[in-house]
């Protein structure tokens, strides 16, 4: 049985991952400041102009939006006025105001903790039971053993061949490209489903946007030298792969210029890839009360354990949560017929051995940190820098599977 899968990845420079980029460097610099912040931003970007808007509770964070925001957009790389937006002189435009007292009270206070005794909340077992879910939500993680990061590889590969970009652009190789861009991969699967294999990479799509003395041949040629057949394995380069180079001709005007960005528009990108599900919510801005967020990472976290257990070669968690509560109101887990054991007996083992109470997933991950402005282009997850892409409990999985 053959199958074709793709994904696609977006730069940094891209107009709504700048936007992600700023929402989460505002929030950075507010947990650097105060690590206990409540944050939900959101960021829209046009022609000259940031508009900086959200909820944020902190006590002693003082935050100087403004010059956060020219920061960000500074280190992407929108420095000059003839990129139609700039860093220096562009306007910026704030409107944050305190998170609503209602969802506050339930996140600070949940349901459980306020239905207990002292002499409850003073048990080791409800030591992480005070913080309720900053929303309701599903939320899902997903790992697979066909990448060493086990990540689906056409996402693999399409944040590989965007990364390439932005190097090539910094390093000074390719002094044409400008920071939007795009890429897309189409790879080839052979065999059953649960059992099926990448054969070749079908189609490469490429969009870059350049400075307007850029040929198109010129691009085309440095594209294939410089960034694809570096970045994709030759075993997956065959004489039917297609390229696609700037398929719509000339890619002068780009970033907030040629296209608005907003935060959280992204969140295929930001995932898999269109290889499993998305629960709806977006990541970027928000601070970690937000399961939206955290536990969307908690769940790529105990995906990736079960199969580095060699519990699975394929695994889905799909977790969800009440407002204002802080026990998650179910958890799944779905192996494609990959697994050892079955997916309820997976289930049971999840359920024992991790903990996805909002509070204890900040605990376990150490999320109260400024670690989110670089989880803002290239994907949050098959990157060995964040916590939840740790596989310490994987031993310990398997040896509770066998015994």
């Amino acid at each position: 049985m053959r199958k074709y899968y793709t994904s696609e990845s977006v730069s940094e420079g891209h107009p709504d991952k700048l936007a992600d980029f700023i929402s989460d460097s505002v929030l950075d610099e507010f947990l650097r400041q105060e690590p206990g912040s409540r944050v939900a931003v959101e960021t829209l970007l046009t022609t000259g102009m940031a508009v900086v808007a959200g909820e944020v509770t902190a006590q002693h964070a003082h935050v100087d939006v403004q010059r956060t925001v020219r920061e960000a957009v500074m280190k992407v790389g929108y420095t000059r006025a003839n990129y139609g937006f700039d860093a220096e002189y562009s306007a910026v435009l704030v409107s944050i105001h305190e998170q609503s007292p209602e969802i506050a009270g339930g996140v600070s206070s949940s349901e459980e903790w306020r239905a207990m005794t002292e002499e409850e909340r003073a048990r080791p077992e409800n030591a992480h039971s005070e913080v309720g879910a900053g929303d309701q939500g599903l939320m899902f993680g997903y790992a697979t053993d066909e990448t060493p990061e086990l990540m689906p590889l056409p996402i693999s590969l399409a944040h590989a061949l965007t990364r390439r970009l932005a190097q090539l652009r910094k390093d000074g190789t390719l002094p044409y490209l400008r920071p939007d861009a795009k890429a897309q991969v189409t790879v080839v699967r052979d065999g059953e489903p649960h059992d099926a294999r990448t054969t070749a990479v079908d189609t490469i799509v490429i969009s870059t946007q350049h400075a307007d003395d850029a040929t198109q041949e010129q691009i085309r040629a440095d594209m294939l030298e410089h960034v694809i057949r570096p970045v994709i394995p030759a075993e997956y380069l065959t004489p039917e792969t297609k390229y696609f180079i700037n398929p719509s001709g000339r890619f002068v005007i780009g970033g907030p210029h040629g296209d608005t960005g907003l935060t959280g528009r992204k969140i295929i990108v930001d995932t898999y890839g269109g290889a499993v599900p998305h629960g709806g919510g977006a990541f970027s801005g928000k601070d970690p009360t937000k399961v939206d967020r955290s536990a969307a990472y908690y769940a790529r976290y105990i995906a990736k354990n079960l199969v580095a257990a060699g519990l699975a070669r394929r695994a889905l968690v799909e977790v969800a949560y009440a407002i204002g509560r802080a026990g998650p109101v179910s958890l799944r887990v779905d192996t494609y017929g990959t697994g050892t054991v079955s997916d309820e007996e997976l289930a049971a083992l999840v359920a024992e051995h991790f903990d996805a109470r909002p509070q204890a997933i900040i605990a376990q991950l150490d999320l109260r940190r400024p670690i989110y402005a670089q989880t803002a282009a290239y994907g949050h997850f098959g990157r060995p820098e964040f916590p939840w892409e740790q596989t310490d409990r994987a031993q310990a999985l398997r040896a509770a599977a066998q015994g």
